[in-house]
């Protein structure tokens, strides 16, 4: 699976006074939809946490906002998977509403220790790069 895609609707909580999205959300977005498909190839994290005491972390961020979300929308969180080296992963994500583009980011992930020590990516992981 090297491409993932997944749908969210936006509820009254994620807007702002404004009503549209508050910007912090579109990160809570990208993350839910990361997790989600880390979760369907089947790598545990509470488990990787637990037993081999390695974490995901994200170490950098690049994000654009181009047209807002609003209440009700339906939204289309759709990612890609580069693997850059053995212990560091970017992540392109979109965020569509239908076809409109409204917001990309580029993730860039890497797995470290407990207390942060840098570790090798999951092999499942490396098999998704692009």
């Amino acid at each position: 699976m090297k491409n993932h895609s997944m749908n969210i609707r936006v509820y009254y909580e994620d807007t702002d006074l404004g009503g549209v999205v508050y910007y912090a959300n579109y990160l809570r977005f990208i993350e839910r939809a990361r997790s989600e498909w880390i979760r369907e190839i089947g790598i545990d994290q509470i488990k990787m946490r637990d037993d081999e005491k390695i974490i995901f972390v994200v170490t950098k961020l690049k994000a654009d906002y181009l047209v807002p979300a609003s209440f009700d929308d339906v939204l289309t969180i759709a990612s890609k998977i580069k693997v850059v080296s053995p212990v560091r992963a970017y992540f392109y994500q979109n965020i569509y509403r239908g076809e409109e583009l409204l917001f990309k980011a580029e993730v860039c992930v890497a797995c470290t220790s407990m207390s942060g020590r840098v570790k090798r990516l999951p092999e499942k992981i490396k098999i998704l790069k692009t």
